[in-house]
């Protein structure tokens, strides 16, 4: 593969520029966090093999890249520094790159992951925040790319990271910057203003778990909900005061995969534990999440589920990776392919189709069907494994393999 930015024949540069005009993606799994866009135009016949319209060396981590307007934002590692990128949409040319020290241990566990980054950054009114694996909160003009302000967390808690390091995807709501800080048995979810970085309200009862904050209305409240250490939780938005809590272990302390809601229900998984589905509701001034339903054939590890139809589609870690379809309101399982896809896939919704990107160093298109897996394409995309999702743009994806980032087009 080439390492240097490309543009392919005019009539992509041209196809590409129009495409622009597309939602976009500025933050883990999308405009909403679900993991969707309905943005994505599906060609009317998929190629045998995408064009590449151009390709960069940005770094190592498993970090998804995110769009915004004409720029794409890369957050990686190069040698022993945390490096945060700004490309132009178009034709892969830096814009801006900034980069600070980060030496960071690799738990023996988990080498194989390598150094990180792992989370996703976030763009929300002109900035863009970073959070470093080692903890090290930054926030960056993201037009300028000069830093705004930035938190180590030092002295403020045992460590600065959980033991495989700082994985979850910090949130915007409500000018506030939601994340976990901190490490094991010893932590809290934050949330700080957006401009100065203090303090709005924190939540100290566990560590910080891997799995991103999302922001769900149920009953009327609007509610930060994720996983910690040891629970799944649920936090007023405005005030951080604790609404329910559920207790929820894996092994290792490994709680990873990021809530889901469809409809009134919000749906959690975690290695080798049932998918589940809870009801939160307020009962007599007192709030409950009543389980619903359960499915205990396809657990889920590190990867987050998402919905299309009221379909709920996933991988589960079991026979090296299951592409699986639930009905979402009873967690039925309609389907699930027969195994060894990867050990970890990142899914989306784009469009009328499923992306997912697999550490198998592929790029796999779907419908979403409920009577069985309807493969579309299945493309060998990257050389390396792939962590990061791939993010529809145009009618184009973006993937971020171990250390090139590549605008593909179909």
């Amino acid at each position: 593969m080439r390492s240097t930015p490309s543009v392919v024949v005019s009539l992509v540069f041209v196809a590409f520029s129009l495409s622009l005009l597309a939602q976009d993606w500025n933050q883990w799994r999308g405009p909403s966090r679900t993991g969707a866009t309905a943005a994505f135009k599906a060609p009317a016949a998929w190629p045998d093999r995408p064009k590449q319209v151009w390709q960069v060396q940005a770094g190592e981590g498993h970090a998804s890249p995110i769009v915004s307007g004409n720029r794409v934002y890369a957050f990686s590692r190069i040698d022993d520094r945390e490096a945060v990128t700004a490309y132009e949409l178009a034709t892969g040319k830096q814009l801006w790159r900034q980069t600070y020290d980060a030496p960071f241990q690799m738990n023996p566990a988990a080498t194989s992951h390598g150094k990180g980054p792992k989370s996703t950054p976030v763009i929300d009114g002109g900035r863009l925040y970073t959070f470093g694996i080692s903890g090290i909160l930054s926030v960056w003009d993201a037009v300028a790319g000069k830093l705004l302000w930035r938190k180590d967390f030092k002295g403020e808690y045992r460590a600065t990271w959980p033991d495989f390091g700082t994985a979850m995807s910090p949130a915007v709501a409500n000018n506030l910057l939601i994340l976990q800080a901190g490490g094991k048995d010893n932590g809290a979810l934050l949330a700080l203003d957006v401009q100065s970085g203090n303090v709005k309200w924190s939540w100290k009862r566990d560590g910080p778990a891997y799995s991103s904050p999302i922001v769900a209305t149920f009953g009327g409240v609007r509610q930060v909900v994720t996983q910690s250490q040891t629970h799944v939780i649920a936090l007023a938005l405005d005030d951080g005061r604790l609404l329910w809590d559920i207790p929820f272990t894996t092994e290792y302390d490994q709680n990873i995969v990021t809530p889901l809601v469809i409809e009134d229900l919000l749906i959690f998984s975690g290695l080798s534990k049932p998918t589940s589905a809870v009801r939160p509701r307020e009962n007599n001034g007192k709030w409950v999440a009543e389980q619903v339903w359960q499915n205990a054939d396809v657990p889920m590890y590190m990867s987050s589920p998402v919905v299309k139809d009221g379909l709920l589609f996933g991988l589960t870690h079991r026979n090296r990776g299951q592409f699986f379809c639930l009905d979402g309101r009873t967690g039925k399982t309609l389907w699930t392919t027969r195994g060894r896809e990867g050990e970890n896939a990142a899914l989306v919704v784009a469009g009328d189709v499923l992306m997912a990107t697999t550490t198998e160093g592929e790029l796999v298109v779907s419908r979403p069907n409920a009577k069985a897996f309807d493969q579309v394409k299945r493309y060998t995309i990257a050389d390396s494994p792939i962590w990061a999702h791939p993010v529809p743009v145009g009618n184009g994806v973006l993937i971020k393999d171990a250390a090139t980032l590549t605008y593909w087009m179909f």
